[in-house]
């Protein structure tokens, strides 16, 4: 699909940013950053745990729960936010003196999401005295109900959008609760969780607590809080920020889960140099693959693990499980695009919201299809699966300027008992509905997302900061916006654009581009490369192209050079 690049706004000249390359000055004031100050990304400048309502009271009745000895159950998510909450709780919680704690994830194949009250019969088998979830818990109003007459308390820690009813739990922890003073509402269910854990620890050492124990450094576990916040795709404000940095800071530094270090093995990727986006692209992939194919406990154990040994074991059976889900995705890929190409003549054809069936996918696997297909057309997508008792299940990826969970809303509205569940973020969700009555939502999908959107929306634009100078196109200016992140959600990695003659033309696996390329009207000659361009820009390139790219440092063979990471490419 042809993109329009559009140049971010220069909302400012960087005054305010003194000392830095006047590159970075343009990329951080078209971010909304104004000062140096904003850009200190020590943990003194996190928000104190007190602005997050709800903690100081969980806190209270987890301590209860050590002291008494009671039996703690912690309900976690099978996604990496999910598994990376669980895992920390655990593992803080036994620091600081837990005894009986234990933790449970739901097969999304068998229970759902959530606490249900199927979930609490199956958690009766160990007889816990209080559940804790992460990740999840806010709409499962059913679920603690159910809790409720067992005579089990339940602490709710969550960071999704709350519905109109909320469980009558013994605390809730949720910014996103109608209220909560908590001013970023953007973070991730694991850094939830470490605000509670946060407030535990406080309250334990108020007690007295550790002048029997060792005190835990929750430093420790930023790594987990790095892992599921850049997993989770939430919007990288300065807080999020704080913890992705922190976190990033001990992987470099060899402080990491063994878990963390394997699975970065596997993936191929250096340890001492590790990005965000290795996070988001290499490790989050891997552990989402097991509570999309199989059970996410692997992946939870995986991170647990304190023996490296045991952590590599468990890291190589993810990636295989990772493999197998690509391969299953790019079969129900191949499959939606012909259904598409069959159905529809050209792109002006399509209809705004694309609503996609078939009976033999996946459910593991239809929110990355949904991801693919949405990408490639840029329209709002919804990949059905069959689930069962003749129902299907959605996952929905929206484009920016559309709310899908807003899209849901409506559409319950108007119609009642279409949806039998659903729920979410702006940019993604999930539904369940009677099979029969796809066409019927299918018909009301498009109709709703066409009227938010208001024709508005669907053209591909693609963001940039601009040119770069040829003088200041350099493998310094490379290392500077690499060290200039955390890049994420909210605070994207810089793309730059130009036009730029092409010197040297590659293929690599009949589906990369490897260019040698000069900016047009003169300056140094640039590596080039572009993954899985040549479908978009098959041979044989023009002489001048219009580039958007990142700048990235290539290490290879011992050699360190320059190279532009193409994003997209067009004639010029």
């Amino acid at each position: 699909m042809r993109k329009t690049i559009v140049s971010r706004p220069a909302a400012a000249s960087g005054e305010g940013l003194p000392g830095l390359h006047p590159v970075l000055c343009r990329v951080y004031a078209s971010r909304g950053v104004r000062s140096l100050a904003e850009l200190d990304l020590g943990l003194d400048a996190l928000l104190p745990v007190k602005l997050m309502d709800g903690a100081a009271q969980a806190a209270q009745l987890i301590f209860q729960a050590i002291e008494e000895g009671q039996r703690i159950l912690v309900l976690g998510d099978f996604d990496c936010d999910g598994a990376t909450s669980t895992a920390l709780c655990l593992l803080a919680l036994r620091a600081m003196g837990a005894e009986k704690v234990d933790y449970l994830v739901p097969n999304r194949f068998e229970y759902g999401y959530g606490l249900t009250p199927e979930i609490v019969e199956l958690a009766m088998q160990n007889a816990p005295d209080l559940i804790i979830t992460v990740d999840n818990g806010v709409s499962s109003v059913d679920g603690v109900a159910a809790a409720n007459a067992y005579g089990i308390k339940v602490i709710v820690t969550d960071h999704h959008l709350p519905g109109p009813v909320l469980p009558e739990a013994a605390a809730m922890v949720n910014p996103n609760l109608p209220g909560n003073a908590f001013p970023e509402k953007s973070i991730a269910g694991v850094g939830v969780i470490f605000y509670v854990l946060l407030a535990l620890r406080a309250l334990l050492r108020e007690q007295g607590w550790f002048e029997a124990r060792v005190e835990p450094n929750m430093g420790d576990y930023l790594d987990l809080l790095a892992l599921g916040t850049v997993a989770d795709v939430v919007p990288l404000e300065r807080n999020n920020r704080i913890l992705v940095h922190q976190g990033l800071a001990r992987i470099r530094s060899g402080r990491c889960r063994p878990g963390i270090a394997a699975l970065l093995e596997v993936a191929g990727r250096n340890q001492q140099q590790v990005r965000a986006a290795d996070l988001g692209f290499a490790v989050a992939p891997r552990l989402n693959a097991a509570g999309r194919l199989d059970d996410m406990s692997i992946g939870i154990e995986c991170l647990l693990a304190e023996d490296p040994a045991v952590a590599r074991v468990l890291a190589e059976k993810l990636d295989q499980l990772n493999c197998e889900r690509r391969r299953i995705e790019d079969g129900m890929r191949r499959q939606a695009e012909e259904l598409l190409e069959q159905v529809l003549v050209k792109e002006a054809d399509l209809p705004y919201g694309l609503c996609l069936y078939d009976d033999s996918w996946h459910q593991g696997v239809i929110g990355i299809l949904a991801s693919r297909i949405k990408d490639r057309y840029h329209r709002p997508v919804i990949a059905f699966a069959p689930g069962e008792d003749g129902e299907i299940k959605g996952s929905a990826r929206s484009v920016p300027g559309l709310h899908i969970r807003d899209v849901l809303d409506e559409i319950a509205a108007a119609s009642p008992g279409l949806l039998s569940r659903f729920g979410g973020h702006a940019m993604a969700a999930g539904l369940t509905l009677a099979a029969h009555r796809l066409e019927e939502f299918r018909v009301l999908y498009d109709k709703v997302v066409c009227k938010q959107l208001g024709g508005k929306g669907l053209e591909a634009v693609l963001a940039s900061d601009g040119e770069i100078p040829p003088q200041d196109m350099s493998l310094e200016l490379a290392r500077l916006v690499a060290q200039g992140g955390p890049w994420g959600q909210g605070f994207p990695e810089p793309v730059f654009h130009g036009e730029f003659e092409v010197v040297q033309q590659r293929q690599l696996q009949d589906k990369h581009w490897k260019l040698v390329v000069q900016p047009r009207g003169g300056g140094r000659l640039v590596d080039a490369i572009g993954f899985n361009q040549v479908v978009a820009c098959p041979p044989p390139l023009p002489d001048i192209l219009l580039i958007a790219y990142q700048l990235d440092v290539n290490e290879f063979r011992g050699n360190i050079n320059l190279q532009l990471r193409i994003v997209y490419m067009e004639a010029a």
